[in-house]
């Protein structure tokens, strides 16, 4: 059984490979004792090794040269620092790419990607996959004996493309086939009377590029991220022929990679990994009151913690970050290196999450190639600077924390039900507009992050949760019933979620029948599996629960003013609004909580609740504006499971339980004001050593944290 050491590991990608001797007279194995020698001082305790190197690895077809990586991992050993090793199948060597031609991935039929990135390759052909299988069994049986490796990391980032190659588009008609056994029974599903599109034969059924029928593009875009769990499943299960039964295999999450579907993905993997990329600087300023679409890389305060729940959610564990900020990010017009304390705060605050690794990318900022300006702990001097120092700190504090933060499951004021279906669709189908007035890409997240971001003006923690881990139609997942998930989630926000199985929708009504109070938001329920618009009134069958309806329903193209009626649970400032999308609510037999104030929109609710069994049912019929938002996370979670109170705006306190039950709480300043909070129990400061007696005041500074804990346990004292 796979084993994660009892301790947050803390490192970085490592690369000797790309590595020149920065002093000329320096040579290169005195150069890879100087890197291991300044990690070891840093703390450091863990490196991420060979992943992107298939051409050093197997420099021509069948001839390979394996021995270079033996001093790294030797030096490493030495030093005490563990490694994780990568299989290089990301990045196709040009011999390959040569040899086999018909391996270029397409992204449109007949459309051959460009060679001199990476992932230009269709993994799903059997050439890439003899070539693939050998350089990985070669690694495997040269190093998974080291004593420094403790897990693998197969493939990287996986999922960059939706490959139209003609051996894939062949495999999806297959799989149709075998889903719906006959044409006609396609053409029913699918409403393919439409526009003339019934198919006479499985041969009639046109490739993706043109598709405008949204039933196509859900089964497609399924497909997709089924190919790369099967190609991410059939690595780990290579590797785990050569693996000690302690080492663990893993691989490393982009989550907006298209062709990603994380929770199904990590099934065959021990642990999840991924890599939150974050704007510095002043976007982790809070208060925060920029409206920015959300990217690979994040910004925010808010965003940063969404990245880790969203990592969490993959399996509902702890998880891994394989990469992250070290110096700068990206492309070279975007250099913000981190405030003095942000390094730590971000860190923090991933550990806080649940992060059992904090991995930068990467270790030396490269010389050459098209990440010349992604900065490393190192720059391209190679001498330590701010950032080394930096790391070098929090590396001290995560060595003193030791075990107690390794494996915090943190805890959760509310739950948001997560759906990348529903997600996949509204990026060819966006149910939101722009400013400009045209197709929001980002349609879910802008439905879905309102309500998270509320949460956390509020002070409150989130849990995400995939749909499917709660109930899942095909059977595939164990799920849980309504009942515990009544118990274990008491909060249920689901807004997004288009897309839902009949017996999805019924699960939500158990839950709120069970005690649980559901909240719905916009489009939630209002297709079924096959994205198929329900015939019954939205929200299809949760009418009778929620006590309301609706048939009509408006794009709101400026934020609309909304008040709370009198006797509503919460105050609403002045100036709250709806924004984005207006229900066109119709009430059967539910209170009315907020109206809109507008000729035309105040004839509808905005929000409604309704006693339903032992539980509630909520209608958010809008995009809460942020003072909606706060306010109904506040009334959703009364008080927050942290116990901390009246905290400065710029203020964040997570909580969470380690794996021997100690209460952990990770306290942040996001601002260049110092701020004082009070403490709400009887405190140990795990980072200095002391005690912190109820009531008493902490001085937090600019971006600074603090890591407490409410047993007073052995802890080692920074020097």
């Amino acid at each position: 059984m796979a084993v994660l050491p009892a301790r947050v590991l803390f490192g970085a990608a490592y690369y000797h490979e790309y590595e020149p001797a920065y002093d000329p007279g320096l040579q290169r194995d005195e150069r890879l004792k100087t890197d291991l020698d300044l990690m070891a001082e840093a703390h450091f305790t863990v490196i991420r090794v060979g992943e992107s190197v298939w051409s050093t690895w197997e420099p021509e077809n069948g001839r390979f040269d394996l021995d270079w990586l033996q001093p790294v991992l030797d030096g490493a050993h030495e030093r005490g620092i563990s490694v994780i090793l990568g299989t290089p199948t990301y990045a196709v060597p040009p011999w390959l790419a040569r040899l086999y031609p018909e391996i270029t991935g397409e992204d449109a039929t007949g459309r051959r990607m460009g060679w001199g990135a990476r992932q230009e390759a269709d993994f799903t052909h059997p050439a890439f996959r003899f070539h693939a299988e050998r350089v990985i069994r070669k690694i495997a049986v040269r190093y998974a004996g080291h004593p420094a490796v403790i897990g693998f990391q197969v493939d990287n980032e996986p999922g960059l493309h939706l490959l139209h190659n003609h051996g894939v588009f062949q495999r999806f008609v297959g799989h149709l086939r075998e889903r719906y056994g006959d044409v006609e029974t396609l053409n029913r599903e699918w409403g393919l009377v439409y526009w003339s599109h019934r198919l006479s034969a499985w041969a009639d059924l046109w490739t993706p590029d043109g598709n405008t029928q949204p039933q196509y593009d859900v089964a497609w875009r399924r497909f997709q991220a089924d190919q790369v769990t099967e190609f991410i499943g059939w690595q780990a299960g290579i590797v785990r022929e050569y693996a000690r039964p302690e080492q663990f295999v893993t691989t490393c999450i982009s989550y907006n990679r298209p062709a990603v579907e994380d929770d199904r993905l990590t099934d065959s993997l021990d642990v999840a990994a991924g890599n939150p990329y974050y704007v510095m600087q002043d976007a982790l300023t809070l208060p925060d009151h920029t409206e920015v679409e959300q990217h690979w890389m994040t910004t925010g305060g808010w965003a940063l913690l969404q990245s880790a729940d969203r990592m969490f959610s993959s399996r509902q564990e702890p998880f891994l970050v394989t990469e992250t900020n070290a110096m700068s990010i990206g492309t070279p017009w975007e250099n913000r290196p981190a405030y003095d304390g942000q390094w730590r705060q971000a860190a923090w605050a991933l550990v806080s999450r649940g992060a059992r690794m904090i991995e930068y990318w990467h270790w030396h900022t490269l010389h050459f190639g098209a990440e010349t300006y992604w900065g490393g702990v190192l720059p391209h001097s190679g001498r330590p600077g701010r950032t080394y120092a930096e790391l070098a700190r929090l590396g001290a504090e995560l060595e003193a924390a030791g075990p107690l933060v390794a494996g915090l499951e943190p805890d959760a004021d509310l739950t948001m039900v997560y759906s990348l279906p529903s997600k996949w669709l509204m990026q060819k189908y966006p149910p939101l507009q722009t400013a400009a007035g045209g197709p929001d890409a980002a349609g879910y997240h802008g439905i879905f992050d309102p309500f998270y971001r509320g949460a956390v003006d509020a002070g409150r923690q989130l849990r995400i949760v995939h749909a499917r881990q709660l109930h899942d139609p095909d059977g595939e997942h164990a799920g849980t019933t309504p009942e515990e998930a009544a118990r274990r989630h008491p909060v249920l926000l689901v807004p997004g979620l288009y897309l839902a199985h009949d017996t999805m929708i019924d699960w939500l009504a158990a839950y709120a029948r069970a005690g649980g109070h559901l909240v719905l938001g916009p489009r939630t329920a209002y297709a079924d599996h096959e994205a198929r618009a329900r015939r019954e009134p939205a929200p299809g069958r949760l009418t009778d629960a929620a006590g309301v309806c609706y048939e009509e329903f408006s794009n709101l193209v400026d934020e609309v003013p909304i008040r709370a009626v009198a006797g509503a649970p919460f105050e609403l400032p002045t100036g709250a609004t709806a924004t984005r999308w207006a229900d066109g609510l119709t009430v059967h037999d539910a209170e009315v909580l907020v109206r809109y104030d507008h000729p035309h929109f105040g004839r509808w609710p905005a929000v409604t609740t309704r006693r339903h069994g032992e539980g509630r049912v909520t209608h958010v019929g809008t995009v809460p504006g942020r003072d909606l938002a706060r306010a109904l996370a506040t009334w959703l979670a009364p008080v927050a499971r942290s116990g901390w109170r009246d905290l400065p705006a710029s203020v964040t306190a997570t909580t969470g339980t380690s794996p021997d039950r100690r209460r952990v709480h990770v306290v942040h300043n996001w601002s260049w004001e110092p701020a004082r909070v009070q403490a709400p129990v009887d405190l140990s400061d795990v980072l200095a050593g002391t005690t912190v007696p109820a009531g008493t005041v902490l001085e937090l500074g600019p971006w600074d944290v603090r890591v407490l804990m409410t047993e007073t346990a052995p802890v080692k004292a920074l020097p």
